[in-house]
């Protein structure tokens, strides 16, 4: 569809309305004018058949035939001089006929009609025939019959055809001329209604749009008001009251968007914090276990050193106890070093790792806790993939969240149990990912044959501070923390589990894809 200019619009508009307009009164005149015509040419007919019984008026009392007293002559007078095509007189006493009209074909029309307008003593008015009238089909001819009284006595009947032949010609050339007319009229009107319509509307809305295609923000007054006081000066009003809102309420947003980028600070410092105290407190359980980790190599090398006291040891004994020592001795900087891997300030920086050697890393340093002492830690890594891009650190305090609260999940059935975790790893598809282009994900399980997780709370462990722990072993923040790592990450994190029948968490991370 094809785009217009306003003028253009308005041009096309005012020009069809004023068309049909125009069309429309020459519909109504030009009906009009044809009824005025026929009841014009019914009167003349009836007019015509009054003159016949005027004229009867003047002859003798007793009128034996039609044809008496030149009554023939005269009514082929009038028929002529009223330029009749045809006529009837029709005698009651005699029942004798008088028909003049050459070409015609309606004698029978005309005596039925006549014999009716005798019998009922009424004027009777019938069309015949069709033709092209102006705008349809319409009648041919027009048939008047009337009866003719003399001394209160219905003696002769009349009848005419009137033909509309001629009605419908003139009323042609009149709607030609009408058209003509109308052609003329509608460019005129519709130059002149443009010219001033586009003083009303067009030149003021250009106004407006000029000014606002000039518009900088510092501008105070933006629509001038025009000198009527008419709706686009009410327009202008109200343009420049809504700039001064829009203006207002676009300082009041600058400032919510200043205001919410601190808050989000606030909140990724927020998360920040808790992350930290939540990896805090893990590294404090975990100094615990490596305290006592700890407390066997520094008896041994207290041992040796007692030993290499002694004055009556033999040389190579001297190196033996020695050689002993230093293996203890890194063995506790081995300790002391994992230690210090967790609780170094985390880099911030998203890098790619390999989620096979952080979960190693974990389990190394998690089997040295007294907690683990008596559960078997299985660790089954079959994913071929396993690079992610992520914060190290971080994960490990995922891994380590989750292997703390197996632990703790098996430990508080209270018996002696034959506690297992297994930590295992694959590759799947993210199934919320387009299947035109699949975003692969490592999958990582960590299970437990704990005492699993009531159906009530199921869905409420990753909430900030829900625990079902004694006070004063645990926060509540642990699995929250996971939660929003993860997520971080661009990766889900789930529970599946049943009352007494252990608990699975699934963590599902995107792999690294190089492009």
């Amino acid at each position: 569809m094809f785009r217009h200019g306003l003028k253009t619009n308005i041009t096309i508009n005012l020009a069809v309305l004023l068309l049909l307009a125009m069309i429309l009164i020459d519909f109504v005149i030009i009906i009009t004018a044809q009824r005025i015509m026929l009841r014009s040419e019914i009167d003349k007919g009836y007019l015509f058949i009054a003159g016949i019984e005027s004229s009867l008026a003047n002859y003798p009392e007793s009128i034996k035939s039609i044809q008496d007293h030149n009554l023939k002559g005269n009514f082929e007078k009038l028929l002529k001089e009223a330029r009749y095509s045809c006529g009837l007189l029709l005698q009651t006493a005699k029942n004798k006929i008088f028909f003049d009209g050459q070409g015609c074909s309606l004698q029978r029309e005309l005596e039925m009609l006549t014999r009716q307008s005798i019998l009922s003593g009424d004027k009777i008015t019938s069309y015949e025939g069709t033709t092209w009238g102006v705008f349809w089909q319409q009648s041919r001819h027009l048939i008047l019959a009337a009866p003719i009284s003399r001394k209160g006595g219905i003696v002769v009947g009349a009848s005419v055809v009137i033909p509309l032949e001629k009605i419908y010609s003139s009323l042609r050339q009149t709607q030609y001329i009408i058209f003509i007319y109308i052609f003329i009229n509608t460019i005129v009107l519709t130059l002149v209604g443009l010219y001033r319509l586009s003083r009303l509307t067009v030149k003021p809305l250009q106004r407006l749009v000029k000014r606002a295609d000039e518009y900088r923000e510092d501008d105070e007054i933006i629509f001038v008001s025009e000198k009527e006081d008419n709706e686009f000066n009410k327009l202008s009003r109200a343009l420049n009251s809504m700039l001064a809102h829009i203006a207002a309420d676009k300082e009041k947003l600058r400032m919510t968007v200043k205001s919410l980028e601190q808050a989000n600070l606030d909140l990724k410092q927020a998360q920040e914090d808790v992350i930290r105290a939540e990896k805090l407190a893990s590294v404090g359980r975990l100094s615990s276990g490596i305290a006592h980790e700890i407390g066997n190599p520094i008896g041994i090398i207290v041992g040796y050193l007692e030993l290499l006291k002694q004055d009556d040891i033999s040389d190579e004994d001297r190196r033996e106890f020695i050689l002993r020592t230093e293996s203890e001795i890194n063995r506790i900087n081995t300790i002391i070093r994992q230690l210090l891997d967790f609780s170094r300030p985390d880099s911030g920086q998203p890098q790619t790792f390999s989620v096979h050697e952080i979960l190693t890393e974990t389990m190394s340093v998690v089997q040295l806790q007294p907690s683990m002492a008596d559960i078997d830690l299985q660790l089954d890594l079959l994913a071929e993939e396993d690079t992610v891009v992520a914060d190290g650190d971080h994960l490990r305090q995922v891994f380590l969240n989750l292997l703390i609260n197996a632990a703790d999940a098996i430990s508080s059935l209270g018996e002696p149990v034959d506690g297992r975790i297994s930590v295992t790893s694959s590759v799947t598809v993210d199934p919320s990912s387009d299947s035109n282009n699949p975003v692969n994900m490592i999958k990582i399980d960590v299970t437990d044959n704990g005492p699993g997780i009531p159906t009530e709370n199921l869905g409420n462990i990753f909430d900030p501070f829900f625990t079902t722990k004694d006070p004063g072993k645990g926060t509540g923040l642990g699995l929250s923390v996971c939660f929003m790592i993860v997520e971080g990450m661009g990766g889900k994190i789930r529970a599946t589990s049943k009352d007494g029948s252990g608990t699975s968490m699934e963590i599902y991370l995107p792999l690294y894809a190089e492009e």
